[in-house]
């Protein structure tokens, strides 16, 4: 099996980056100036990202997990699939967490959360076409799997690497601020920095 363990690990690198992603949606810092609207849109946005925080880390983990053994490209297809899915779903769910928060009480507040959500979308959608992409890798031929998971693991990496500038955006000032205190993005984000490191 050793033709796919070296892409496999540099799959899951590449994978280990995409959970910085999910660090873009949970704050850092804190203060103790009240804004109660602000803080009760925050913990709305903070209830909704934190569970999809967690289905991330577990697709980050089997793909981790699966590249640790001397896995099967059967079973490398199988997990790969089923965790980019995962992933599509969760940043989907995301999505419409940001969405359904409504705008923050902030400057440009609309625009922000609209291209957040944007964003999450895409990410939501680049997802599925790897899990696509994955599906249609052919596992009998060892040389011809390694090189189509190689291929993967650059997107992956490119994905990873690319937009959450909207999500900074969203979470900037007040907004960052007011996600701090809130003790379901204080844990997302704690489980989201223990996958990267």
């Amino acid at each position: 099996m050793e033709g796919t363990n070296p892409v496999n690990k540099k799959l899951a690198a590449a994978l280990s980056g995409g959970a910085v992603l999910v660090l873009a949606l949970t704050g850092c810092g804190s203060s103790d100036d009240g804004d109660d609207k602000l803080n009760s849109w925050a913990q709305q946005v903070c209830d909704g990202v934190q569970p999809q925080a967690k289905k991330i880390e577990a697709a980050n983990a089997a793909i981790q997990q699966q590249t640790s053994d001397n896995s099967s490209p059967e079973d490398v297809r199988k997990t790969d699939a089923r965790a980019f899915q995962d992933m599509s779903d969760a940043y989907k769910a995301m999505g419409s967490a940001v969405r359904k928060a409504g705008a923050p009480d902030v400057e440009d507040g609309e625009k922000k959360q609209q291209d957040a959500v944007k964003e999450l979308n895409a990410l939501s959608s680049s997802y599925a076409s790897l899990k696509k992409q994955v599906e249609d890798l052919e596992t009998k031929d060892q040389a011809k799997f390694a090189d189509g998971l190689k291929d993967i693991a650059t997107e992956l990496d490119k994905l990873s690497r690319s937009g959450n500038d909207a999500l900074k955006a969203l979470e900037e000032g007040e907004v960052g601020q007011a996600m701090a205190k809130q003790p379901s993005c204080k844990s997302a984000s704690a489980s989201a920095s223990a996958t990267t490191s």
